[in-house]
């Protein structure tokens, strides 16, 4: 997951707003209103034009991010997720958002050769970075869905749905601006965008790559265009350096330990942001080398940020290099 914050502390809240660290932000704010708040342990933020009343869509969103928290945090002993986890092989969950979301994160578990797995969560919580108890072996293959359930097949299988669940919050709330009559916004959650319409100036939305180190600059920035999504999954938070080698949250289902320190930082852009935080994960849990044949393979537009001595290179997939600016 690229970071969930549905569960606190698993990536940094960044965008429009914050302190950006490896995630896309806004470039060039300025003749905005805006919109804040906060959910899954995280901040969001909504831009539009001057004078687009976006106040009003506040207790609604507030709403929507608290019912999903209620269903797929693993931080909270009562939510459908942790009910889920606890039950034994053959009991069923049938909470309709989390069968969606998990049938989403297995068919990206399939696409990916199981570089993207939402049973990891054990795994993620021995190296430090998470709160589910379970086996130690992932085995996505294991879980199921079904005409209004999902099911296991091992007693001590969990699920761990960080990695897609923050991208689908995000995609309902555009969708609920939108409802409500939202034509022009970009919206932020936890340095995940995703844009509706355009730029009050008539362009596009315009984002950036921030590097991992504070001392860097910018790599690069790209347009989002209406309806696109995009995420970025990196080391940068949620890591700690031991012994020369930086550990962080994004575990290897392969090898079972956090994912290759020579992979900087992965950016996804794709039409919506579940799509775009899942592979964000899944490419760079694959890595430096792997992960690039595998967004070429499913035709995904994509930005590699890789260590290269003692700066970085870029590696681009799809067509993020056309969205480049």
């Amino acid at each position: 997951m690229s970071t969930c914050s549905l569960f606190p502390t698993r990536r940094a809240a960044l965008g429009l707003i914050g302190a950006a660290l490896v995630s896309p932000r806004m470039v060039g704010a300025g003749g905005l209103d805006g919109m804040s708040g906060s959910a899954f342990g995280t901040t969001w933020h909504m831009a539009g034009p001057p004078r687009a009343k976006l106040e009003i869509l506040r207790p609604k969103i507030d709403a929507l991010f608290v019912q999903i928290n209620a269903q797929m945090s693993p931080w909270r002993d009562d939510s459908a997720l942790s009910r889920f986890n606890a039950m034994r092989a053959g009991q069923q969950a049938t909470d309709p958002e989390m069968i969606h979301v998990t049938g989403a994160a297995l068919t990206l578990a399939e696409l990916s050769g199981g570089a993207f797995d939402p049973t990891v969560g054990p795994l993620v919580a021995q190296w430090g970075f998470g709160p589910i108890t379970g086996g130690q072996t992932p085995d996505w293959r294991g879980v199921s869905v079904g005409d209004g359930f999902v099911g296991k097949d091992r007693d001590d299988l969990t699920l761990d749905l960080c990695g897609i669940a923050k991208g689908y919050a995000l995609d309902r709330a555009v969708e609920l601006a939108q409802a409500e009559g939202a034509g022009n916004l970009l919206f932020d959650l936890g340095g995940e965008l995703r844009a509706l319409g355009e730029h009050p100036s008539g362009r596009a939305w315009r984002v950036a790559v921030q590097h991992p180190r504070f001392d860097k600059a910018a790599p690069a920035a790209f347009r989002l265009s209406e309806g696109q999504a995009t995420a970025t999954s990196g080391l940068r938070t949620q890591s700690y350096n031991l012994e020369g080698r930086i550990y962080g949250h994004i575990i290897d289902p392969t090898e079972m330990s956090p994912a290759d320190a020579g992979l900087l930082s992965v950016t996804v852009l794709a039409d919506d942001a579940m799509t775009a935080d899942g592979w964000a994960t899944a490419l760079f849990a694959a890595g430096p080398e792997t992960g690039p044949d595998l967004a070429r393979r499913n035709d995904l537009s994509a930005l590699f940020l890789v260590q290269d001595g003692a700066d970085s290179a870029q590696v681009l997939t799809g067509a993020m290099q056309g969205a480049l600016l």
